[in-house]
């Protein structure tokens, strides 16, 4: 079935512009042995004369923190990583949070993972490997100043939520959104972490 799945994609790549992410991957090794079947696959594809993209860019998904623990390891082969907040925060934090006993401690702004976000950030940029971020986190306007500040290049979000993502990111600066990520960086209380972030968004957007 991956295989499947890869030739597929490959395929379209001979259409337009395509990228090939590996969701949950959980270390280098695991990387490698993706890789090696994507290689299998292109010279498949070629001995059947089938045209596709040769130089796809490949990246992975950082959701697990065993991945988030070695992203230096994985970017010399990856040209992308986006980091899916939903998964990273449940497993990072020990909590289900579909439980709705336990869903309370969900937190997004707990500094452990405030913590793993900037060095996700700084081991993939060492290395010139661009970092998104998707989940509900990214799509989230109160999270969105945060989330650049620590130096996240891009973020994924549903449609619904880009009108109020791009108003908060066009009324602020990024020097100020860098101040309000290096103060969450020193809190020891994710709610007094969300306080910042949430004080931070009531400023900039007029609220009835």
């Amino acid at each position: 079935i991956f295989k499947d799945q890869l030739r597929a994609i490959l395929m379209a790549s001979a259409y337009g512009k395509v990228r090939l992410m590996y969701p949950m991957i959980s270390g280098h090794e695991e990387l490698a042995r993706a890789n090696a079947v994507l290689g299998e696959c292109m010279e498949e594809l070629k001995s059947r004369g089938q045209p596709f993209d040769e130089n796809i860019e490949i990246g992975a998904m950082i959701e697990v923190p065993s991945a988030a623990a070695t992203v230096d390891l994985l970017a010399p082969d990856c040209a992308f990583f986006s980091v899916g907040t939903n998964d990273l925060i449940q497993y990072l934090l020990a909590i289900d949070r579909v439980n709705d006993r336990i869903a309370h401690l969900y937190e997004p702004t707990h500094p452990a993972v405030i913590r793993t976000l900037k060095r996700i950030v700084e081991e993939s940029h060492k290395q010139n490997v661009p970092v998104s971020v998707c989940g509900e986190m990214a799509g989230d306007p109160v999270f969105a100043p945060l989330l650049l500040g620590l130096g996240v290049d891009s973020l994924s979000m549903a449609p619904p939520w880009l009108p109020s993502v791009k108003y908060i990111v066009r009324s602020m600066k990024m020097s100020d959104a860098k101040a309000l990520a290096d103060e969450a960086m020193t809190m020891t209380s994710p709610r007094e972490i969300y306080a910042k972030c949430e004080a931070f968004y009531r400023s900039r957007v007029k609220i009835d």
